[in-house]
Parts: structure tokens; sequence; C-alpha cells
């Protein structure tokens, strides 16, 4: 027995996630990945300083040889929350991102790379953000919109700091973001999106057919309560405000002097907003939280309590494809980890009972999930067995 073990679903694919490297034994189970429109899964992944990406043509069972993204290493961030990020353009353009970590503790710099041929070569990365300073710009979010254009966000000290020169109080980070509407050949300057919010939580992005982008983070509101926070970037050339609206999207009230690295998921709704899971640690009863989100009134359904707080659950993945919709989340259990997950046939009015989608007596990365050509996907990389693929279906 190697201690895993498929437990639901349409079966397991047992996947070599790293083919072409050997190190397997140490390298870090943060990956990221994307699915195409012709049926490919593409990685990325960060080892000895540089990002490198590979792809799969029989739903992840073998990759590719890997393409180094950044010829010159450098200290990538690669674990847990933070991580290279991977998103795939309509026309197959592949685009890539990540944090380099600095001298300085906590200080770095959101590095963007793109191929224009496919995955076959990148061209010469380069600093997204004007601003150089040596200090906080983490945890980095990419999306591309079905417009073509590529939004970068990330979590960023600078107002802290010129807060605390002035001799003037100020909470946690902020929420910053650059957008690209030429393919990433150059990004417009950074934008801010809001101020004070937590300091190392993963951000989340999704984006509408409209071109519109949603931005999800754990925020630090009135009284120190770390709640959720959300905005929507307007696509470039809407016409519609510059300067998105914040709303407050959980109301735990949990008050921490701390982050407690736990981001959030989100994705869009068939026709009324998003669906949003988040881990909330207020109250007697902490843990992960479910709720449809009203995209015009900005008010959420009451939340739905997931998981078993006992066994550590969070670190939550959606997806919605029209009125189905799924959920994934982790636990550990007394012999190892599981990946559990949820399905709804009706845009998330109602839930199926959660199920242990996979058992590991190892550890697990936190789980994914992919849409490839219609069919749910998910993923979850794991020591013992490198990345694993499980096909889903929600009938």
């Amino acid at each position: 027995m190697n201690g895993l073990v498929a437990v639901c679903c349409m079966g397991l694919l047992q996947v070599n996630a790293h083919e072409g490297h050997v190190e397997q034994g140490g390298a870090s189970l943060a990956i990221s990945l994307a699915a195409d429109a012709d049926g490919r899964i593409w990685q990325a992944r960060a080892s000895k300083g540089q990002v490198w990406v590979s792809f799969s043509e029989d739903t992840g069972q073998h990759f590719s040889p890997e393409i180094a993204v950044n010829p010159t290493p450098m200290k990538v961030a690669a674990d847990a929350e933070a991580r290279p990020k991977i998103a795939l353009a309509s026309n197959g353009n592949i685009y890539l991102s990540w944090t380099e970590s600095l001298k300085k503790p906590f200080a770095g710099y959101i590095w963007f790379a793109r191929s224009v041929d496919g995955g076959k070569s990148f061209e010469t990365p380069y600093i997204v953000h004007q601003d150089r300073a040596e200090i906080t710009h983490r945890f980095d979010a990419l999306q591309v919109s079905p417009d073509g254009s590529i939004t970068v966000a990330w979590v960023d000290k600078r107002d802290l700091l010129a807060a605390k020169a002035a001799g003037k109080p100020y909470e946690g980070a902020a929420i910053y973001y650059a957008v690209s509407t030429d393919q990433g050949k150059n990004f417009a300057s950074e934008k801010k999106l809001a101020d004070s919010s937590c300091e190392c939580c993963r951000i989340a992005m999704t984006s509408k057919a409209d071109g519109t982008v949603a931005v999800l983070w754990r925020h630090v509101f009135a009284g120190s309560e770390r709640d959720h926070a959300m905005a929507e970037i307007n696509r470039p050339g809407a016409g519609k405000s510059a300067k998105p609206a914040i709303v407050r999207a959980s109301h735990g009230r949990w008050k921490i002097d701390g982050c407690p690295h736990h981001g959030a998921a989100l994705a869009v709704g068939e026709g009324f907003g998003y669906h949003l899971s988040y881990f909330d640690g207020a109250g007697d009863k902490p843990g992960l939280r479910l709720v449809r989100m009203d995209g015009q009134a900005w008010v959420t359904t009451p939340p739905r309590r997931i998981g078993d707080p006992k066994k550590s659950a969070g670190h939550p993945a959606l997806l919605s494809v029209g009125d189905k919709v799924w959920l994934a989340w982790q636990e550990r259990s007394s012999d190892g980890m599981d990946i559990v997950t949820m399905a709804s046939l009706d845009g998330g009015k109602t839930w199926g009972l959660p199920t242990v989608a996979l058992h590991s007596a190892g550890k697990l990365d936190y789980p994914q999930w992919l849409n490839l050509r219609g069919q749910a996907l998910l993923a979850v990389n794991s020591a013992e067995k490198g990345l694993l693929v499980v096909p889903f279906s929600a009938q």
C-alpha cells in the first residue's frame, strides 16, 4: 500500500508531474495549472530559482519536457499561498506571474512573462510594477479576461511604510493591480485597489464574460476585524468609473492581530453574481464558509458552514460551469490528508453531501479545479505520487 486512495467520482488518473526533472523528494508541492481549448493541461512550478512550464495532452498522465521561463535564476516564492501563476489566452498565448523574494524580510517583486508561440519559448520576463522600492510586493494573482486583457494583483506595503514615516496609523497592507491591454507587452502603471488588506493571504480573482475582473481578499476592517472584501475592476475602455467600489463580503467579525494564511476561493455564478468560499476564525465555530454573492445588491446568502474544523478544513477551490458548481478543500486526518468535495446542480442553491475525493498518507497540495472542454477535473499535487487528477461529474 502506498497510502494514497481515490475514494469517489469517475476514477483517478495518476500523473508524473515532474517528468524530465528528478527532484521529486525535495521539491515544493506548490504548482499552478490551467487547461486550454485544445484539451491540454499546462503546469507551472518553481525549482532551483526558475519557473518551469510543461503541458500534458493526455489529461495529465504524461507531461512534456519542461521549459524554463526565466533564464536568470532568482529566489522564486513557491510555497502554500505563494506560487507561480499560469493563465492561458484564447489566442494561445501563455502568461506567467510570480513573486521574487528579496533579501529584506517580506520584500518582493512581481514578475511577468509571456509566450506567443504556444509555449515553445518565453520572452524576457519583466517586473510588473513601477515602484521598485525593496518592500513587500507579494502574493501575486493573475487573470486573463475574455477580451484578452491581463490583470495582475498583489499585496503591497508602500502605503504602510509611508504612513509609518508620517507617524500615522495604518493597519495591514494594500492591494494594488496593473492591467495590460496589449497581450502582455506592457502593463499600465499600477493602481491601488484598497488599503488595509491582510498581509499574507492569497488573492482570489475571476472574470465575467464582459471582461469585468472580480477580486476577493481578506481585509482589515475597523476594529481589526479580518473579514473579506470584494471589488470589480471594469474592463479597459468600458467607460465606467475608474475607481472600483469595495464591498464587504463576509461578516464574521474575526478579530485577530495577525494573518491566518487562508486565502479564499471565487467563481462567477450563473446569472446572479459570484460563489465565495473562505475561512472564518470568529466565534466558537471557526471554519470554512460558503456563500452566494448578489452581483447587483452586493449582499450574500447566509454563510453555510462546510468542512470539519477539527480536521483543519481550509484552502477551498471553486469551479462554476453554468448551473453546476464544484467545491473542494483540504482536511487533515488521523493517518494523513484528505481532499473533500461537494457538488451543486442548481447554481449553489442546494449541495450534495461532502465526499472524500482523495486520501493520502503523505502531504497534499491545495486542490485546484480545471474545466477541460466541459469536463470538471480536480487536480492535487502529492508528495507520494506527484500530480493526481480526478475527473468529476455532477450528475
